[in-house]
């Protein structure tokens, strides 16, 4: 797979290179140059797999001669060890629970298959006989990626993690999640906004010599390792949903990774009925689709915290896909937004069905049913854990790991939100 810059088509790498440089160092993202259609037997082959069968088969499919094909088992088999359920629901829709894994929410596909795969790199740099040099793990959460992030680093020999939450921002469920750990892993409580938090990461890989010093590695969805753990998602969700029509599939959205997974995997050429994003009272996006100009802005609190973003950093892989061009990404999309009291309804309506939701799910769910045509099907991703937040419309038991988290006790240090804070925190860890 050869990648390149999403500003600078003349800046390429291959897909381990871009793994470990994050970014093409030009203020832009990778995007795969090319990405030829599977061929429709290909497609049927793949989508009559097992879940762990498919996910090898398709990465082997993607990455050509980079990584061998046991070497690839051995990822998806460490990094996908979890089940992937589809949900049928009494109102006619469907939902794609990514909520099993260790931290109870989606990211864990994209950033457990990362941290192996730099655990991978690390044993064949050791191999050759060139010691592994140190690698901080700096990411920005708005919710669920930071507690991922570091459950699936923590104790990997070599690798540090370094997590900038907004403070106050997140569920306090979610808080413990990744500031209880301790060892390798520092939780940063910023004062400001997931915006704010993103603002310090994007900044941090943008200096050659402070990425050099402390051996910067991205775990948010700007790393295109995450993006293609979460293509694999998108055909386990057509494989489950069974027989024609293909479903509507409808993506909570923030950041926009998980939609920009869903548009390759597109490409890729899955049958998909359609592809919608939903947002909640964070418009930036369908606001932008409506007509309005681009207008990135500061993001607003709500229910839905993980999506609480006025600036998406992977809108410029979207737009890069299609050529910058507002209509074909129009022609390519269907957008709606929730509000909170919407979402609580949603909550509400959907325990009266007998299905816990969380927040994020709830605004998928529908903005899926407003979006739906007649004679089709839907679909929406359940990206997180009902038991991780507050707001609930029925008791949900509170899983083991997040029990055990609640029990421990908070590390969380707070952080301005300065780029000198974030330096000086790094540099002290490092001295």
């Amino acid at each position: 797979m050869e990648l390149v810059s999403t500003r600078d088509p003349g800046r390429r790498a291959s897909f381990l290179e871009a793994v470990v440089a994050n970014v093409p160092g030009d203020g832009g993202l990778f995007v795969p140059a090319r990405l030829a259609p599977l061929s429709p037997a290909t497609i049927a082959t793949l989508l009559a797999m097992p879940w762990p069968e498919r996910a090898t088969a398709l990465l082997a499919e993607l990455l050509g001669d980079e990584l061998a094909r046991d070497e690839i088992a051995e990822l998806t088999g460490a990094a996908f060890d979890f089940p992937v359920p589809l949900v049928r629901l009494p109102d006619g829709l469907a939902v794609l629970e990514l909520f099993h894994g260790p931290s109870l929410s989606f990211k864990d596909f994209g950033v457990r298959f990362l941290a192996r795969l730099l655990a991978l790199l690390a044993r064949r740099e050791a191999a050759a006989g060139r010691a592994p040099g140190p690698r901080t793990v700096l990411t920005a959460t708005s919710g669920d990626t930071g507690a991922a992030v570091a459950l699936a680093f923590h104790g990997l020999p070599a690798l540090r993690v370094a997590v900038l939450y907004p403070r106050g921002r997140i569920s306090n469920r979610q808080e413990r999640q990744m500031a209880t750990l301790g060892g390798n892993v520092r939780a940063f409580a910023v004062d400001g906004s997931f915006d704010d938090c993103q603002r310090l990461v994007k900044a941090s890989f943008a200096a050659p010599a402070l990425v050099a010093r402390h051996g910067l590695v991205a775990a948010n969805s700007i790393n295109i390792a995450r993006l293609l753990a979460q293509v694999l998602y998108y055909f386990e969700a057509v494989a489950a949903a069974g027989d024609a029509p293909p479903p509507v599939v409808c993506v909570p959205s923030g950041n926009f990774g998980n939609l920009c997974a869903g548009l390759l995997a597109r490409r890729l050429g899955l049958p998909l009925g359609g592809l919608a994003l939903a947002t909640n009272a964070n418009t930036t996006v369908p606001d932008y689709l409506d007509g309005g100009a681009w207008r990135p802005r500061p993001s607003l609190a709500t229910l839905s915290n993980a999506m609480d973003v006025g600036a998406p950093s992977n809108w410029e892989r979207i737009a890069w896909l299609h050529g910058d061009d507002r209509e074909a990404l129009r022609a390519a999309l269907r957008w709606g937004s929730l509000d909170d009291d919407g979402t609580r309804r949603e909550i509400a309506r959907l325990a009266a069905l007998g299905y816990a939701v969380d927040p994020h799910g709830a605004v998928a769910s529908a903005v899926l049913r407003r979006l739906l045509r007649p004679g089709e099907r839907g679909l929406f991703l359940g990206t997180a854990h009902p038991a991780k937040f507050e707001v609930s419309g029925a008791a949900v038991p509170l899983p083991p790991p997040l029990a055990a988290a609640l029990r421990r006790p908070l590390l969380s240090e707070p952080l301005p939100a300065t780029e000198a804070a974030l330096h000086a925190a790094l540099a002290a860890w490092s001295a």
